[in-house]
């Protein structure tokens, strides 16, 4: 495929007998570093180029723990900090995002670390929401209302985030299925995770290794920096298949 790319701020793509190697070196706070592949820069979110029902595979190893934020799958580029049109979100993929970012979007799910993840804040029972939103972030503040309310809001945003083994220095395989009515993710052939929620399309593919932290919470708490990653990190990928079903 002809990918689309980004290396700044310390972030470089490296071509190996093995595949693609995605890395940060030396990363600092003051400047935003990110390696990256893409398949719809200068396209409008309406021309992304996949739609449910599809199949991804692909072979993935780390360097280790990964400060920042890194993954693979499909989104509609919401916001990133080298610009674009702000969205809401819509994503289905692996991701990963380290501590200190705290996303507990989920109730009983991860608030970091690698996650299998789908979110769709774009359809109409999610919008609905919207003028409701100060206070819903208000009432959350009560924990007994927050275990009420906050699963209702998960549900129309399609949010669904659990975890899932990190690459290792070993390869795995990761594979996710995106139906247009549910989603199912696998590691190394073993069925990890199956949601009767995904995101509506179009989408694009994008795999990517920065050092980000995000942290949003049904509390209303929202914050955005970025990270300090000393050394070299990375995130390599290999045999990577997208396959459209019917």
């Amino acid at each position: 495929m002809n990918w689309n790319t980004i290396q700044i701020g310390g972030g470089y793509l490296i071509r190996h007998e093995h595949g693609l190697r995605l890395l940060t070196t030396n990363a600092r706070r003051e400047r935003y570093a990110d390696a990256q592949i893409d398949d719809y820069r200068r396209l409008s979110r309406r021309h992304f180029p996949w739609r449910a029902p599809l199949r991804m595979s692909l072979r993935a190893r780390a360097s280790g723990p990964i400060t920042g934020t890194a993954g693979f799958g499909f989104w509609n580029n919401p916001l990133t900090p080298i610009g674009g049109v702000p969205a809401l979100p819509a994503a289905i993929w692996f991701f990963h995002a380290s501590p200190p970012s705290h996303l507990p979007l989920a109730q009983g799910g991860p608030a970091s670390g690698w996650m299998c993840m789908t979110i769709d804040a774009t359809t109409p029972r999610a919008l609905r929401w919207a003028p409701l939103a100060p206070l819903v972030l208000l009432a959350n503040r009560l924990p007994g209302v927050q275990r009420r309310l906050w699963p209702l809001v998960q549900r129309d945003l399609r949010i669904t985030m659990v975890p899932v083994a990190a690459p290792t220095y070993l390869w795995h395989t990761y594979t996710l299925e995106w139906q247009a009515m549910c989603a199912r993710f696998w590691v190394d052939d073993a069925l990890v995770f199956e949601t009767p929620t995904s995101p509506r399309s179009p989408l694009g593919f994008v795999a990517w290794v920065d050092n980000q932290c995000a942290v949003a919470t049904p509390r209303g708490r929202l914050g955005w920096e970025l990270l300090d990653a000393p050394g070299l990190q990375w995130l390599d990928i290999d045999q990577l298949q997208i396959e459209p079903q019917s």
